[in-house]
């Protein structure tokens, strides 16, 4: 029998960090400034990051974080923001309120959500477009549609190009257009739609905090802050336009980009640089989890996910959390309090005596030898 010596060629390493945002948005906002930080100073290539998450929800704000900082990214085993169908709903809308000669945008949400105006009605719109060489949006006003379209057919599209005129003179001031954007996404009963037409009430909420989540974005961008100045409507429009664009042209290029991804997706997968986010208790370990006493699982996904770090590890969590309307405090992951606390830098600069080490590396080698020794 040989005996066998294991070593390492690399040295110990940086120590693992844990830092916090004050909320959901700095979080994200600091992984971002990390990036961006190792990027220009140490000359590192945006492919050697990796953020890691429990849930495909968590990846939202942190997509909108490498978009505003033009960051190129790649989600894996997931699905980008603008790709999804109720945030390409919503664009269409924002696209056809500060451009009218738009006919992809109405063609899109015209019938969406369903007001009886089925595929007959767009094509007669259309020919009507063309004989007159005008946008379909000004066939869908023009007179002569009385006479193509039966009356219901007629009145619903009338309702529709007075919703999109009426909601575009209002945006048209910048102090209206967050109210008139807001009274749009009522007027169409878009939450209500998304209801009827989604499997899950769960599935629903979360096809319209997206949605609610795009018009934040617009929002945002028309009042402005500290670092960027207010933005008209159709600036806004052209902005997000072109984030989807430069989305989904990195979606195709496989090229030099951070890599987002679920820590199940990530198996198997090395990084030099991993950021694991949401490290909470209800986040990882899941609060299902936790409920039904079955933390075990949760315990080996949190393994994947550090062992996937070549370099540095970075845990990440906020301090306060928006969940289900109201703000909580999340606690941090019971997993980081199993790891070894001399590993481990703390940013708040928690005291930790030697003896709380000493049981905190004992009871972390125990409950993850235990993980793992139980059957998959």
């Amino acid at each position: 029998m040989f005996e066998k010596k294991l070593f390492s060629e690399m040295e110990y390493g940086v120590p693992l960090r844990v830092i916090y945002g004050k909320n959901e948005e700095h979080e994200a906002d600091r992984v971002v400034a990390e990036i961006v930080r190792k990027r220009f100073l140490e000359r590192t290539p945006y492919s050697h990051f990796a953020l890691l998450y429990r849930g495909n929800h968590q990846a939202r704000l942190f997509e909108k974080a490498m978009l505003t900082h033009r960051i190129p990214y790649k989600i894996s085993g997931g699905q980008s923001f603008f790709a999804r169908a109720e945030v390409k709903d919503m664009m269409a809308y924002l696209r056809l309120l500060v451009n009218p000669d738009d006919d992809t945008a109405l063609i899109r949400i015209i019938n969406v959500p369903k007001r009886g105006i089925g595929p007959n009605t767009v094509e007669r719109i259309g020919e009507l477009a063309n004989e007159l060489r005008i946008s379909m949006l000004e066939a869908a006003q023009h007179q002569a549609l009385k006479t193509r379209l039966g009356s219901r057919e007629y009145q619903s599209v009338q309702y529709f190009t007075q919703l999109i005129t009426t909601t575009a003179r209002k945006s048209l001031h910048a102090d209206d257009a967050p109210t008139a954007l807001y009274d749009l996404l009522r007027n169409i009963a878009m939450e209500e739609w998304l209801y009827e037409t989604s499997p899950s009430q769960a599935a629903a909420e979360m096809r319209f905090k997206n949605v609610s989540e795009l018009l934040r974005w617009v929002v945002e961008m028309l009042k402005g802050d500290d670092e960027h100045e207010p933005l008209a409507l159709d600036d806004a429009i052209a902005k997000l336009c072109l984030r989807d664009l430069m989305s989904r042209n990195e979606e195709e290029e496989q090229g030099d980009q951070v890599q987002l991804m679920t820590l199940h997706a990530s198996k198997g997968l090395e990084f030099p640089h991993v950021f694991m986010v949401g490290m909470e208790e209800g986040s990882l370990p899941h609060q299902s989890s936790i409920d039904s006493d079955m933390v075990e699982e949760e315990r080996r996904l949190a393994y994947v996910g550090i062992t996937r770090a070549q370099q540095s590890l970075t845990f990440t969590m906020a301090r306060e959390r928006r969940q289900y309307g109201a703000v909580i405090n999340p606690e941090a992951s019971r997993f980081l309090f199993e790891l070894p606390q001399d590993d481990l830098e703390w940013e708040d600069q928690k005291v930790v005596t030697e003896e709380s080490k000493e049981q905190s590396r004992l009871s972390g080698v125990a409950l993850l030898r235990k993980a793992l020794e139980q059957p998959r």
